[in-house]
Order: C-alpha cells, then sequence, then structure tokens
C-alpha cells in the first residue's frame, strides 16, 4: 500500500481513530476523569515499554489497520489512550533506541552516525557514562529487565547487564545480521537464533520476570525482535492473518500483549502498572508484502516525513490514564526517561543535557495539557532535514533521494533537489500541500528553531558540506578500554 500518494485531513484520520478505539477525541488530551484523579498511589508505578521493530503507524486496529487483527492492544487503547503525535527521534535501528534509552536525542550521545546501525562488527556502543532509564530506576528500587532486541552495542560494555538491567534476554542486534545470536546476559545461548518462536519466548521471559517481581517496582523493556524482516512466527500464528505473514507477526506480538495485560490482571497489578506500546520507526516500504504501512502518512522507515518517524503508541494505566482517550498534542520516546522518572520521584541527570520532558499531564489527560516541546526536530544521521511546532512543519531543501524508502538504490534522478517545503499537519497529514508562500512568517519562525539547534547538535548539510556544523553539545559513544 503506497502512502505517499493517500490524502486525509487531519479531522478525517482523527475520527476514523476515535472510532476504532471508541475514543474521545479532543483538542489537545482528553480531560481527567475523577476515577484517574482517585487511584491508588500507594506504592511506586511498574513501568512497562513494548517497543516493536520497523511497525507502522497503520498496523494496528486503534489506529486504522483494515486487514490486521490487533484485539489485545485494541483493548489496550479502549482502556488507555492513542498518541497520534508521537514521535521517535530517528527513522532507523540504532539511534532511535539510544534516543529511548537516554532521553536525548542520539546526536547527543554520539550514536546516530558515522555508522547507520551497528552491526556486529561494530566497536562502539552506548556510552558507560551516559545514564539510562534502567539505571535511574534501578537506583530507586526498581528491578529491571531487557528482553529482545537492544542494538545498542554487542560487546560487552555496551551490554543490557551493564546498564542498569539486571537481566537481559534476546539478540543484541537485527536479526537480519549474521549469526543472529541469541543471549541471556553477557552469554550467547543459542548461536543462530531460532526466530519462529522469538516472540513467543520473549513472552514467556517476560511473564516469569512479571510473576517474580510483581511485589516490587519493576521496570521491563521488551523489545521485540519482529516485525524487522527476515519475518518469522511459529506455526500457531502463520497464515492466520489476512495481511499474510507480515499479518501473522504482528498478530503474535498482539497475543504477546494481551499475555502481559492479562498477567498484570491476575496479579492484581494493572492498576499500579504504566504500559506504552510503540514502535522503533516507521515501516521498511521497500519489503513490499513484507513491510507494514504508514497509511495515512507519507514514505516510511529511513525517511524524515511522517510515516518515517510519527509512529502508534497506546498508553495504559488502569485508573490513571482516562479510558478510550487520544491525545493529539506531539510527545516523544525521548519523553519516557524523564516521564518514567517524575513517576518514580526521581530527577533526570542534572549534570547533562535532556532533549525528553516529562509528559504525564498528557497522559493524565489534565485539563488543557499542551505538548512540552515548543519544536521537534528531524535528523536523518547528523543531517537536519525538518522541524515541527505545533501544527507547522518545515522541511528543508534536500535531495531527492532523501524521500524514498529507506535502502533504495537511488539513480542520477534521484540526486535533484527538491525545495523547502511547509506543511499544515492539522490539515494535511500525508504532507502533499506546500504552503510555504502562504505562510512565510511561519517558515521564517521555524528556520530560527532549526538553526538553534545546529549551534546546539549540528548538521552536516548534505547539500554544501562547506556550510556543515559540528555542534558544541555533543557526547562521544562509548569505545572499548574507554
Amino acid at each position: 500500500m503506497r502512502t505517499r500518494n493517500m490524502l486525509l485531513d487531519r479531522r478525517d484520520f482523527m475520527g476514523m481513530l476515535a472510532g476504532t478505539a471508541a475514543g474521545i477525541a479532543l483538542p489537545g488530551c482528553a480531560v481527567q476523569t475523577a476515577r484517574s484523579r482517585s487511584a491508588s498511589s500507594h506504592r511506586l508505578p511498574n513501568l512497562i515499554i513494548i517497543f516493536t521493530d520497523d511497525q507502522g503507524y497503520n498496523d494496528l486496529g486503534c489506529f486504522g489497520s483494515p486487514l490486521i487483527k490487533t484485539p489485545n492492544i485494541d483493548q489496550m487503547a479502549r482502556e488507555g489512550m492513542n498518541f497520534t503525535d508521537f514521535y521517535v527521534a530517528a527513522p532507523v535501528c540504532t539511534p532511535s533506541r539510544a534516543a529511548l534509552m537516554t532521553g536525548c536525542y542520539p546526536q547527543r550521545v554520539g550514536l546516530a552516525s558515522p555508522q547507520l546501525v551497528l552491526t556486529p562488527q561494530s566497536t562502539i556502543g552506548i556510552n558507560p557514562k551516559e545514564t539510562t532509564i534502567a539505571e535511574l530506576l534501578r537506583g530507586r528500587g526498581y528491578a529491571t529487565a531487557c528482553i529482545g532486541k537492544w542494538h545498542l552495542g554487542h560487546l560487552p560494555p555496551f551490554l543490557p547487564t551493564r546498564h542498569g538491567f539486571d537481566s537481559y534476554f534476546g539478540i543484541p542486534y537485527s536479526n537480519d545480521m549474521r549469526p543472529p545470536s541469541l543471549m541471556r546476559n553477557e552469554e550467547v545461548i543459542e548461536q543462530h537464533a531460532i526466530q519462529e518462536t522469538l516472540t513467543e519466548r520473549y513472552t514467556d521471559e517476560a511473564l516469569r520476570f512479571i510473576r517474580a517481581n510483581g511485589r516490587q517496582p519493576f521496570f521491563l523493556y521488551l523489545a521485540h525482535t519482529m516485525p524487522h524482516t527476515p519475518l518469522h512466527v511459529s506455526e500457531r500464528f502463520k497464515g492466520k492473518s489476512a495481511r499474510g505473514l507480515y499479518g501473522d507477526v504482528i498478530e503474535c506480538i498482539d497475543w504477546s500483549t494481551g499475555q502481559i495485560l492479562d498477567a498484570l490482571k491476575t496479579l492484581n497489578i494493572d492498576k499500579d502498572t504504566l504500559v506504552v506500546f510503540t514502535s522503533d520507526n516507521g515501516p521498511w516500504l521497500v519489503m513490499g508484502e513484507n513491510g507494514g504501512s504508514a497509511t495515512p502518512l507519507r514514505a516510511g522507515k529511513g525517511t524524515t516525513y511522517e510515516g518515517g518517524m510519527r509512529v502508534p503508541c497506546v498508553m495504559r494505566w488502569t485508573g490513571r490514564i482516562p479510558a478510550s482517550t487520544v491525545c493529539s498534542e506531539v510527545a516523544t520516546t525521548l519523553d519516557l526517561l524523564p516521564t518514567f522518572a517524575a513517576l518514580a520521584g526521581i530527577e533526570p541527570p542534572s549534570d547533562r543535557i535532556i532533549d525528553g520532558k516529562d509528559i504525564s499531564r498528557l497522559m493524565f489527560g489534565v485539563p488543557g495539557a499542551t505538548s512540552p516541546h515548543e519544536a521537534f526536530f528531524y535528523y536523518f544521521m547528523d543531517h537536519l532535514q525538518a522541524v515541527r511546532s505545533g501544527r507547522w512543519k518545515l522541511m528543508f531543501e534536500r535531495t531527492r533521494h532523501m524521500e524514498v524508502p529507506f535502502n533504495r538504490v537511488t539513480s542520477g534522478s534521484d540526486m535533484e533537489r527538491v525545495p523547502e517545503a511547509l506543511y499544515d499537519l492539522e490539515t494535511d497529514i500525508s504532507e502533499q500541500h506546500n504552503v510555504i508562500a502562504d505562510h512565510p512568517d511561519v517558515a521564517e519562525r521555524l528556520r530560527a528553531l532549526a538553526d538553534k539547534m545546529r549551534d546546539d547538535l549540528g548538521d552536516s548539510s548534505l547539500l554544501d558540506p562547506s556550510k556543515g556544523r559540528q555542534g558544541k553539545n555533543r557526547r562521544p559513544p562509548g569505545r572499548l578500554g574507554k
């Protein structure tokens, strides 16, 4: 399904989401209910992130998928909140995950380039001097577990167990990298991972962790290997979806999510647990039927159009997050670290810049709550390609190859220049109409915001390398021996 030819305005799409999730779509986020205000706060909340790999905006029933059945995540949306304008800080794996773990743009923590993503040959990873969500929470007494894809370095100094997690079970990089080795903590336990049962084994591991730690606060980071290609699913799910193998994989992940939600209810801790479901970037469109859909967004993985960096997000916390609600304010994975810190009663690191913001007011549907971000910046590697502020998104002059799906072979015509463009995302979610001529003042304001960010984090300025900037607030990645 091609997204760039889909034209849908924001009001139509919000109506579609509200109908699918039985949501209450109000300006900003829905009004907080009496039930959410009166929920029990006798203990620190459990915190769960379910993070998929290359799942598109349109690949959940509650985000409009016409073919993929996700009853458990749809129920999660009915019991919680859909975030329609939720972003990752990069349109590919490693930098996106670095942002989630540190609350920082990946450029700030040295994991945006020169390597697009880390591989089994990489000798760098997350810097031991960075503070992850897990390290913050473990310092507050949380039990912590990382299950699934890590992709912030596979060598010992960079593994989850060195960065705040009590335990690790998963493949530390993408499943198309050889060999896809399954690890427990810091040891390889399956040299060539049997991927058909990975999602189910990850789920079993997650359930064991939850059951073992139900009496104390815990943080679970469940980062599914799927639906990154090559796709794998067990026989019990194969051939079940109307969307082919890709749909089978998503429906298996939905089953997994249901297992976790059921366990929380069985243990009577669902009212003490925040669950966040989202993806690391948009769909890998060049994979065709084995890739996902970002409809009605434009493009997908590897691009800074909305389809590359806006992802589906559902948050559920029974009694705290108002049920069947929709939030249309800008929020990001950068925000999870400071938000989780606030919920746990601790402060984010004060000795460094943290880009994320506390979005708990959005989550709880506080009346009048708006995005804490004046602007959100769309980087690809070290190239600042766009900026969003409120309803407006300005994309800077670029070459045609920046618009095509990730890993497509470019031709000479792909190198032609595409002019600067301004999009009104409230009326043009599909980024089809350049309105820069009608709003020169808006474009000028967004250029000024971008210029400040270039001073802060730099810009490789691919169109004119002589105009590139290094940025003054960047930190290095981790390196062996340092």
